[in-house]
């Protein structure tokens, strides 16, 4: 029997001042859909999934949500005017009595649902916009990068969420291991086109080059058909001239059915220049300490950084990486402790907030009016590595138009103005690199290249970041800032981190890591399975808390559905709460399963 889809676009045309964003597009997500919507930055992603949200009008064709199927949206920027606190403006479209999901959601998006959006950062503002759409539990859940801020634990969270629940999801993400554990289904826009692939984004790529390839095939065929149909009209249509008028018409058509198609998009010419060598030893930090309003961000910490390292921070947001990689800098001085930094360094810093850009000037100005480089804001070149180039031709290169280029940097998206922060650090030499968040908002083809020239740079490379596949393909040193002072490096990347941390491992090989001990020095000792880590005792702590109240969530639900009038009456209540008592019971059974864990490993 044949389900009925809970949103149906039928030949959906919408054009933006200029060319089509789509023609002619046509797609059905069925229930219990998981898919992926992947494309380049600027394919029309968002957009495409505002059409479905019905929050953008195409121009033509048609959108119809199935009867009594809901429809929910995470808005990118919300408007919070008239909320007091980011939990009011979540708990907006509840019923009073289910606004107690929004805390539930809040706990483990980790925000704070009393805070004043006057004063919450673009962070916490989109976090409530998360919770909001994942507390109200629609049918169909419209996800445009919803990892953005979020740090590991949380994205965590999300990820077992979304795969607990019964209803359909559609995700626009930059983070190849979230949508690689949730998709089952990809939709790809490419050219104004959307194709549909019954494969989750594990399968992405390979389905991406197969397509290609046979474009390709089919681009030579042509080529060699019109070469060979020109030939014939240079030397025999003298002759022929009237039995063979319609060849030639059919030679004209073949040029244009060539000159209609739509070339791809090309790369970035993306490249860091390493410059002049710096010394062996790039940093040296010796007994760093810092606390911020009583918080101990580090105690005692100890780190040598060497020509060639690529080392990752990771931790919590707000657990104080960005201020190390600061103090490390020198850019924050330490409460105690030594940062001796090594000679002939050339640091390039590539900043979360894209504080180096001026949102009101034009991408030109900003490229041609950098001091590092030199430069005037009324200059039309810009020296590149040692070399000139004009401003528009190197804009070019990143894959911004000349329209573009006289166009103020608000104008942007995120992944535009990660793209032309990198074409500035890029325009310059440099041999340390010092990457915050660079993987936000890039698309997954300009990802792969970053993270290409990342492994072939001749510098030093320090980054922060929750981008987990960004982490196993660049890191070869992670270090894991757990709280309250509590730093562990692990040699590799993320992977090898979490394989290195697990308590159900045995002993590791001392070649794998070092242990840092209580006040951050390196013990040349690898963590065992006898000992609790701080962030393990402080979780065995707060695990009854956590359970006692699940417990009660659990009780209040089965309250709910144990009238027997709410199937009858109330359908959409019923599944929701139904929804939310299978999510709230896989919750308590996986803290529980984590409780013994830790009981035992304590006791042993």
């Amino acid at each position: 029997m044949a389900r009925t889809p809970l949103l149906q676009l039928s030949d959906i045309g919408l054009t933006f001042g200029g060319d089509p964003v789509f023609d002619n597009l046509s797609l059905v997500i069925q229930p219990g859909d998981r898919v992926a919507l992947v494309g380049r930055n600027g394919s029309g992603k968002s957009t495409l999934m505002k059409v479905m949200a019905g929050l953008i009008e195409a121009d033509s064709g048609t959108s119809v949500a199935a009867t009594g199927v809901s429809v929910g949206y995470m808005e990118q920027d919300p408007t919070m005017e008239g909320f007091e606190t980011l939990g009011a403006y979540a708990a907006s479209g509840l019923p009073e009595e289910e606004a107690y999901r929004v805390d539930m959601v809040a706990e483990g998006l980790k925000f704070d649902p009393m805070s004043d959006p006057k004063t919450a950062s673009g962070g916490e503002r989109r976090r409530a916009a998360l919770a909001k759409l994942m507390a109200e539990a629609p049918e169909l859940m419209l996800l445009d990068e919803p990892t953005n801020h979020l740090d590991i634990e949380a994205i965590a969270w999300l990820e077992t969420e979304l795969k607990s629940t019964r209803a359909a999801f559609v995700l626009i993400s930059h983070d190849r291991a979230f949508l690689r554990n949730l998709t089952r289904a990809t939709l790809w826009i490419d050219r104004s086109e959307v194709r549909r692939a019954e494969e989750g984004f594990d399968g992405f790529e390979e389905w991406r080059d197969k397509l290609w390839e046979e474009e390709d095939q089919q681009r030579h065929k042509l080529n060699r058909k019109i070469k060979a149909e020109a030939r014939w009209a240079v030397e025999g249509i003298s002759a022929r001239r009237k039995r063979n008028q319609g060849r030639v018409r059919a030679l004209a058509e073949l040029r244009a059915e060539k000159s209609g198609q739509i070339k791809r998009q090309g790369t970035a010419a993306m490249a860091f220049d390493g410059g002049s060598t710096s010394g062996k030893k790039v940093i040296e930090a010796t007994g760093l300490t810092k606390s911020f309003d009583g918080k101990q961000i580090v105690s005692g910490f100890d780190l040598t950084v060497n020509r060639g390292d690529r080392i990752a921070f990771v931790g919590p947001n707000g657990v104080g990486k960005t201020t190390v990689l600061n103090m490390l800098l020198g850019k924050i001085e330490p409460d105690a402790g030594i940062v001796k930094l090594g000679t002939n360094l050339d640091i390039a810093v590539f900043d979360q907030a894209r504080a180096a850009l001026d949102q009101n000037m034009t991408l030109w100005e900003n490229l041609a009016s950098d001091p590092v480089l030199g430069v005037s804001g009324k200059s039309d070149q810009i020296m590149v590595r040692g070399n000139p180039k004009h401003v528009v031709g190197y804009l070019k290169e990143f894959l911004f138009d000349e329209a573009q280029a006289r166009a103020p940097v608000r104008s942007l998206s995120g992944g535009e103005k990660a793209r032309l922060l990198l074409a500035r650090l890029m325009a310059r030499e440099s041999n340390v690199l010092v990457l915050d968040e660079p993987t936000n908002d890039l698309d997954i083809e300009t990802l792969d290249l970053l993270q290409d020239i990342l492994g072939e740079y001749d510098g030093t490379v320090m980054l922060v970041s929750h981008d987990r596949d960004f982490l196993d393909r660049v890191a070869t040193t992670t270090i894991a800032m757990e709280g309250n002072g509590q730093v562990v490096a692990y040699a590799g990347g993320w992977t090898d981190y979490r394989q290195q941390r697990s308590d159900t491992m045995p002993d590791a090989p001392k070649s794998v890591g070092k242990q840092m001990s209580k006040g951050g020095k390196q013990s040349g000792k690898v963590a065992r399975k006898t000992a609790l880590s701080f962030t393990q005792k402080h979780r065995l702590d707060e695990l009854p808390t956590v359970m006692e109240k699940l417990n009660a969530e659990i009780t209040k639900l089965e309250v709910l559905l144990s009238d027997p009038e709410l199937f009858t009456k109330q359908l959409a209540k019923f599944e929701k709460a139904t929804d939310a008592l299978v999510a709230r019971q896989t919750a308590l059974q996986y803290a529980e399963e984590e409780w013994l864990l830790l009981e035992e490993q304590a006791g042993s």
